[in-house]
């Protein structure tokens, strides 16, 4: 499918609808955020991935939350994608305790069961949480590194910079590749486009490092040129304003 300039994917309504619901409940309420997850997913279907896509027509069919997770993880011999760690990142602004980590796995379990993909999803939000509220980010990524109770995503995401990076659909590659650009960066500015020229999977690694980047750097480091060209903005800054609201009751 073509894709004009200024548009985005499902990685950005995921996370709209997640900045969204937890604005509005003041907290992760999955069944609020499915719901909102369900409208995109009706009227945007054909830029979602297949876990995630195939999760929402279940659901639509009318399977309960999270049984509908585990009947597409089981039909599909695993759900170790990338799409709950891209959508991830309004929890890391939202919560800052140990509900961040308990959170992060109850979202992406929504969708995806492999226990990496929570695991990936909990260390970029817990990066997010500690970099938005000032922390710098290497100390950061030394938090969120002493909270990751996986072992695999602890040994590739704590010696980073001893693995290529392989901008893949596969939830830890991707989180690799996002995690080593911006662990070399000094700007946002540079970050995603470094993030996006590596290929593969781009938006998604793009969206993983830009939201590390924008909670390390702020807003307003964002180059001017980008925002005015994106589609839809209204949207995104209104759910940016209310969940930063929230974040501060």
């Amino acid at each position: 499918m073509v894709r004009k300039s200024g548009t985005y994917t499902d990685d950005t309504y995921q996370a709209l609808a997640l900045s969204e619901s937890l604005a509005a409940c003041r907290g992760f309420f999955p069944e609020d955020f499915m719901a909102r997850l369900l409208c995109d997913f009706l009227a945007h279907n054909a830029w979602y991935g297949p876990t995630s896509g195939a999760v929402f027509t279940r659901v639509l069919q009318g399977a309960p939350l999270y049984r509908a997770a585990r009947l597409v993880h089981a039909e599909r011999g695993g759900s170790r994608s990338n799409g709950s760690v891209m959508r991830g990142p309004p929890l890391g602004v939202f919560y800052s305790g140990p509900e961040l980590e308990a959170s992060s796995l109850a979202c992406s379990a929504l969708t995806h069961r492999d226990p990496v993909a929570g695991a990936c999803s909990a260390f970029v939000n817990r990066m997010v949480s500690d970099m938005c509220r000032g922390i710098p980010k290497e100390r950061a990524w030394s938090r969120a590194l002493q909270q990751c109770r996986n072992a695999e995503v602890a040994t590739k995401l704590g010696r980073w910079r001893a693995f290529p990076a392989i901008p893949g659909l596969d939830a830890l590659e991707a989180t690799h590749a996002a995690v080593l650009v911006f662990m070399d960066s000094e700007s946002f500015e540079y970050t995603v486009p470094a993030a996006v020229s590596m290929g593969g999977d781009s938006d998604t690694v793009g969206a993983i490092a830009g939201a590390l980047a924008g909670a390390a750097y702020g807003v307003h480091t964002i180059p001017d040129e980008w925002v005015c060209g994106l589609s839809g903005s209204d949207r995104v800054w209104r759910a940016a304003y209310g969940l930063w609201q929230a974040s501060l009751l």
